[in-house]
């Protein structure tokens, strides 16, 4: 089967993607400067993890949203049944909805008031954090059916234009702060509260106006209903562990060092997201047609997609992360100016566990094609649960705040050799093939890559010109490495026409 188009459309989306992300990574960047020097150290902290509280309540959120993903992804395949997908998908988040605003307002407003360690004079201000984040944790629940919708028809061109609206309200809501005397951590949630209104009106408009299949009466399908909570159930189990290793080791941190720490991982969660917003548009383009090409029984197909999307992934990963890798105290006290103790580590362990996670997502979405998920949740989400009691331990051991990244690490290296030795038969891939197209090249080339730069870092004082000089080694090295040694034949002669194509329109 001839996949042009469908070749065509994942290169338009990914570039409308990356249109996107260069926009916010920018603005993000520079609000986040600006934010911890408004609000300072400890109250960043706070909104960090206060805000984190109510996300330990959208586990079940979440893999409702894997499911409303697949099953979207899996009909337009088929080209069946999308109304009735998108009426249970609605019907389920409402109820979701419900059970997260119940369990917030009990459980996790006494956790907030009793557990964290949060200064008695800010409580205040930490409750009302709290309040806004609730709030704007129920509109994206129910924003979920909406946005799956987009993506399953790779509409990426409305995701490009209002989350560049949404970043620009957010940046004028930072710099409209200093101007108003009230309490400025509240004032943020608030502004913050507001922007997420505007931002779900637009995403529910585009939707009502683009896509027929959504509009009309809810209809109620109890064995569709079932089917897709059965798969969420199994889902859960994973996204109870992501949970665990994102906001329940912001309440460790916490718990043992206080607000000053959970800013230092707040500020490296921002230069994380920033870099791995790269690999995420690639993959959100390509991750309908993993779905797509398995309902469409095109194995051979979905493989090189796999290989692909996890082989690239990695690669646009190492090209921005080795040069912040190597001089991460140097940036970010450029970027911030006071650098939070702790936040150089944290950095540097968090873009490594990024690129391994980077080759894990198509096989997630592979395995969520097949629908046959109990088996891999209970091994992959088993192993990445243990990151939660096994990061504990350390800490009561007197362990430093940066050994609950390094357990992280370890364990996601674990985790992603069981994943891929689970969706093996589900999906009929070669271990050798993957292992040889992915693994043994993303390893070369990392190799390769690093040793240089690292040489030039350990010998040069820190001047200007040196960092400029290290930066361009790092992506040199790192592209010479992946034309030599990461890619092959085909890609590479594909390159070599693209780049004579491109000499002979100058």
């Amino acid at each position: 089967m001839n996949h042009s188009a469908d070749n065509k459309r994942i290169a338009k989306n990914t570039f409308l993607l990356y249109l996107r992300m260069l926009f916010n990574m920018v603005v993000s960047l520079y609000t986040s400067r600006i934010i911890l020097k408004i609000l300072g150290v400890d109250d960043f902290g706070i909104y960090n993890v206060v805000g984190g509280i109510i996300v330990m309540f959208t586990f079940l959120n979440s893999a409702m949203a894997a499911s409303t993903q697949r099953f979207l992804s899996f009909e337009l395949g088929k080209r069946e049944n999308i109304h009735k997908v998108f009426s249970s998908s609605v019907l389920i988040h409402r109820i979701i909805a419900l059970i997260v605003l119940l369990s917030g307002e009990t459980i996790g407003l006494w956790f907030v008031n009793t557990q964290l360690n949060i200064p008695s004079l800010r409580m205040d201000a930490a409750n009302v954090v709290y309040q806004c984040s609730i709030f704007i944790c129920l509109l994206n629940i129910i924003s979920i059916p909406y946005n799956a919708t987009i993506i399953a028809h790779e509409k990426m061109k409305a995701f490009a234009y209002i989350s560049i609206i949404e970043t620009s309200l957010k940046l004028v809501a930072v710099l409209l702060l200093p101007i108003f005397s009230s309490d400025k951590l509240k004032l943020y949630a608030l502004f913050l509260l507001g922007i997420s209104i505007i931002i779900r009106l637009l995403y529910t408009q585009y939707c009502y106006k683009n896509f027929p299949e959504i509009r009309g009466k809810l209809h109620q399908d109890k064995a569709l209903l079932k089917e897709m909570t059965h798969f969420a159930g199994w889902s859960m189990l994973g996204n109870i562990a992501l949970i665990a290793y994102t906001q329940g080791l912001n309440i460790l941190l916490n718990i043992f060092f206080g607000p000053a720490v959970n800013a230092a991982r707040g500020v490296a969660v921002q230069v994380q997201n920033a870099i791995n917003s790269f690999c995420t548009n690639f993959q959100t383009a390509l991750n309908p047609q993993i779905t797509k090409s398995f309902a469409s029984n095109e194995l051979a197909y979905m493989h090189q997609l796999i290989v692909r999307s996890s082989k690239f992934s990695f690669f646009l990963l190492l090209i921005l992360s080795l040069p912040v890798l190597i001089e991460t105290d140097i940036i970010l006290k450029w970027w911030l100016g006071n650098v939070p103790d702790y936040t150089v580590n944290f950095t540097r362990i968090m873009l490594l566990i990024s690129m391994i996670d980077a080759t894990s997502n198509p096989l997630i979405i592979s395995a969520h094609a097949t629908g046959k998920i109990r088996i891999y949740q209970m091994v992959v989400g088993g192993i990445l649960l243990c990151i939660l009691p096994i990061s504990y331990i350390t800490l009561k051991l007197g362990a430093t705040p940066e050994a609950v990244f390094v357990v992280h690490l370890l364990i996601v290296c674990i985790a992603q050799f069981a994943r891929l030795w689970v969706i093996r038969p589900m999906i009929k891939l070669s271990l050798k093939y993957y292992f040889q197209q992915v693994i043994i090249k993303i390893g070369l080339v990392f190799f390769l890559s690093i040793i240089l730069p690292f040489m030039l870092y350990k010998l040069l004082s820190i001047t200007w010109w040196s960092f400029i000089l290290i930066c361009c080694t790092c992506v040199c090295c790192t592209i010479f490495s992946i034309y030599t040694v990461g890619l092959n034949k085909e890609e590479r002669m594909f390159i070599q026409q693209k780049v004579q194509s491109f000499r002979k329109k100058i």
